[in-house]
């Protein structure tokens, strides 16, 4: 069975597996800027899987001219249909037998001197600056689990409506949004100046990170915070402090906010019922999910579906 991370390691291929159609592609390359290409392939697999993404840093000392960050993204279980004008889509429960199921594979790929605009000026203080400033003295990769944030951003690139310069203006931005969620998965390596002090501390700080990681990989199954600062190794009241002080919010807010925006996810784009996905993400009841969904979005979920 093919894999997103499998996807994500062959997608700079011209197609990324034989049983994948590919039925929209869309590409542009801005020498010395960004090179970015999204495309969709009709899906003959089951990928019974999250959303996944993925940084890859290139760094060669002697031709920095080569140098690059490239981010990849592949998105699974979407819907597509062909004839733009139908009305049946978006309707919850469809049944519309033009819609077939779909994988999104997105590539964008930043050079030395688009990114270097970022760095002028800035003290080198961390993991993340020195990514964008190629001063990270090796390549590697990093995987990560596609937030609420990355897959709004991913999803409005492939549904927006603009044209002509308005499109330019809007795919940029939502590249630049990209690209700061993605550069916050970087594990910090000198930060300074932590209120608390064990941050200052490698382990105890990725280990924060990593809770964050635990978190996002159990959006449908709860976990009380004592059984997280199991999995992470880390005291209780360290794990909330120093959640509190990297994330700027609580680890419950955190979770809540990212389990709502999972669920305007599933009901808007993925079509599924609001008792599907109040069960998806380990509500008791429909009547709880509710009440937790008005109170982070201002709409019962019935509502967003008909919008």
């Amino acid at each position: 069975m093919l894999k997103p991370l499998d996807i994500l390691k062959i997608s700079s291929q011209v197609e990324v597996d034989p049983s994948m159609d590919l039925i929209f592609e869309k590409e542009q390359h801005i020498p010395g800027a960004i090179q970015y290409s999204i495309k969709r392939y009709s899906s003959q697999l089951h990928l019974e899987t999250d959303d996944l993404g993925m940084l890859v840093y290139h760094y060669h000392k002697q031709n920095t001219e080569s140098n690059y960050l490239e981010l990849r993204y592949c998105s699974v279980g979407n819907r597509y249909c062909a004839d733009r004008n139908c009305t049946k889509c978006d309707l919850p429960n469809s049944s519309c037998k033009q819609k077939i199921q779909a994988v999104d594979v997105f590539t964008f790929r930043f050079t030395n001197t688009f990114l270097n605009q970022f760095t002028q000026n800035v003290k080198l203080s961390n993991r993340k600056d020195e990514v964008l400033a190629f001063k990270h003295p090796s390549s590697f990769t990093k995987t990560f689990p596609v937030c609420g944030r990355k897959r709004n951003a991913l999803d409005a690139l492939l549904t927006h409506t603009y044209n002509g310069s308005l499109e330019n203006i809007f795919v940029n931005a939502k590249i630049h949004e990209l690209l700061l969620y993605s550069i916050e998965c970087l594990v910090d390596e000198k930060e300074e100046g932590f209120a608390c002090k064990f941050l200052a501390n490698d382990l105890d700080r990725e280990k924060i990170l990593y809770a964050r990681e635990v978190l996002l990989k159990h959006i449908g199954d709860p976990i009380t915070i004592k059984e997280l600062s199991r999995k992470v190794a880390i005291n209780e009241c360290y794990l909330k402090k120093g959640f509190k002080e990297i994330f700027g919010t609580t680890i419950f807010d955190y979770y809540q906010q990212q389990r709502m925006e999972h669920a305007k996810y599933l009901l808007y784009e993925k079509g599924l019922s609001v008792t599907d996905v109040s069960a998806l993400l380990g509500y008791s009841s429909i009547s709880h999910f509710s009440i937790a969904f008005k109170k982070h979005t201002g709409l019962k979920p019935c509502e967003l579906l008909f919008k």
